[in-house]
């Protein structure tokens, strides 16, 4: 009987949450998920100058707005100091690691030397074997005693195997002279205790990768399988940096991208199923595997990620998306829709959807259900009211009246009354809309009028005509 899938995501608080750090945490979710595994959360907080509260806070709230739930309770690697230096004591005591009293100066002594010789400048200290009988009264650093023949082999299901020989490793300090543990060490105590049996993370851990496994065999734990995955690059194929734009996922919510759209970009960034593009959570949990992850650093491209989010927008519920959009005023500190605005905006949800790529755009094309009456006319769309315009507009309202309200009716009319005025619809089209949303872009005039309702949209022709 095979075991159950553990993964997990380890971020170091010390900023926002990244958009590379997101994908990882989005592809352990993933493969968690879609197996029925646990997916869980570690705050590698032990660099107590750089670690904050802040940038702790602003990795849950990504994650929360990603819908990237975790398993348990969120774990703080500082926390657990006192097992990773109880692991490293019993090594010490079983000797597998060993007190080193080298000092900084004699090791760039060391170092010197060999470069000046043209040896391997990979520090071997001369304490390694030495009799304890002989150790000084000095501070010291705990090491690990790495093997130093033969060879230690990666086997990674993104990179394929690699080998690193193991004269090519330093025997890595565990504690530090004040009795604290480094790093390396705690990631593989922590990994251990999680049980993650799973380690998918970005290449630039591929090396940690030979230095961390030589604490695991010391130790007789089991080999969790790694996956180490290629870096996000920017548009120009250079590392992902400030200059290529929005780098945390926060910048990303408060522009509006849906969730959903989040979702489904980051998981293609880097990883295929055939040609599927655009997909749901289930169909993403159901796919996603590592054989699917590219060998090379992915590019952010924005007009894939807007393309996907505006095909999720429009994919969405609309009372779901009314939700969403509540969300996103919120977050993003704006004023919350009044219950009857929102309950236009729902209506007109089915029109507003389409071809909207974020929020904000989907705002602008409700921009007729939010405005009131008298509208505030944008100078683009006050142009297309001339005089001739108000007066159309003047003559139209009476016939509205005593209209039939449904679309094929309206339709019917307004054509007609355009045909007897010696003009095609397309010309009536634009005092329409300057007179129904105060804008010359608008969602199609017979939208609106259906969903303002026969006496809003008459007041506002009333408005716009040459009575105003």
């Amino acid at each position: 009987m095979t075991s159950e899938v553990v993964t997990r995501f380890a971020p170091s608080p010390t900023g926002y949450l990244h958009i590379g750090g997101a994908r990882t945490a989005l592809f352990n979710w993933l493969y968690a998920r879609g197996r029925g595994g646990k997916f869980l959360l570690r705050i590698e907080d032990t660099d107590r100058e750089r670690s904050t509260p802040e940038a702790t806070a602003a990795i849950l709230a990504g994650m929360e707005w990603l819908g990237l739930d975790h398993d348990g309770e969120v774990v703080s690697q500082f926390d657990r100091a006192d097992r990773h230096r109880a692991v490293a004591l019993d090594l010490l005591e079983t000797g597998r690691a060993y007190k080193c009293f080298a000092t900084q100066d004699e090791i760039q002594a060391f170092r010197d030397a060999a470069k000046a010789e043209g040896r391997s400048t990979l520090y071997q200290s001369p304490w390694r074997d030495a009799d304890p009988a002989t150790h000084p009264d000095a501070p010291y650093v705990v090491r690990l005693k790495a093997p130093r023949e033969g060879a230690t082999v990666i086997r990674d299901e993104v990179q394929g195997d690699v080998t690193i020989r193991n004269d090519q490793l330093d025997d890595l300090v565990l504690l530090r002279s004040d009795g604290n543990p480094v790093y390396m060490l705690a990631v593989v105590v922590d990994d251990h205790d999680m049980g993650v049996t799973h380690v998918i993370r970005g290449d630039d851990h591929l090396n940690n990768a030979a230095r961390q496994m030589a604490i695991i065999e010391a130790m007789g734990w089991p080999v969790p399988v790694y996956a180490h995955i290629p870096l996000i690059h920017g548009p120009d194929g250079k590392k992902l940096s400030k200059r290529h734009g929005a780098l945390g996922v926060e910048e990303y919510r408060d522009m509006g991208y849906p969730a959903s759209g989040m979702r489904n970009y980051l998981a293609r960034l880097g990883w295929s199923h055939g040609d599927d593009e655009v997909f749901t959570d289930a169909q993403a949990k159901d796919w996603f595997d590592l054989t699917g992850i590219g060998k090379s650093p992915a590019r952010l491209d924005f007009k894939k990620l807007e393309n996907v989010c505006g095909q999720h927008i429009a994919m969405t519920d609309d009372a779901a998306l009314l939700h969403e959009l509540s969300d996103f005023l919120n977050a993003s500190g704006q004023t919350a829709l009044p219950p009857a605005k929102a309950a236009l905006v729902g209506q007109a949800m089915p029109v507003l959807k389409e071809r909207a790529k974020t929020y904000p755009e989907l705002l602008e094309k409700a921009h007729f259900c939010l405005t009131d009456r008298p509208l505030d006319i944008e100078d683009k769309a006050a142009k297309a009211l001339t005089d001739e315009a108000r007066q159309m507009l003047t003559d139209l309202t009476p016939q509205l009246q005593t209209a039939t309200w449904e679309r094929h009716d309206l339709e019917v009319l307004l054509n007609s009354f355009a045909e007897q005025r010696g003009l095609k619809f397309g010309q009536m089209a634009g005092p329409l809309r300057a007179a129904l949303a105060g804008r010359a872009a608008t969602p199609s005039v017979f939208d609106m009028m259906l969903v303002l309702g026969r006496e809003e949209t008459i007041l506002r022709l009333d408005d716009a005509g040459v009575a105003a």
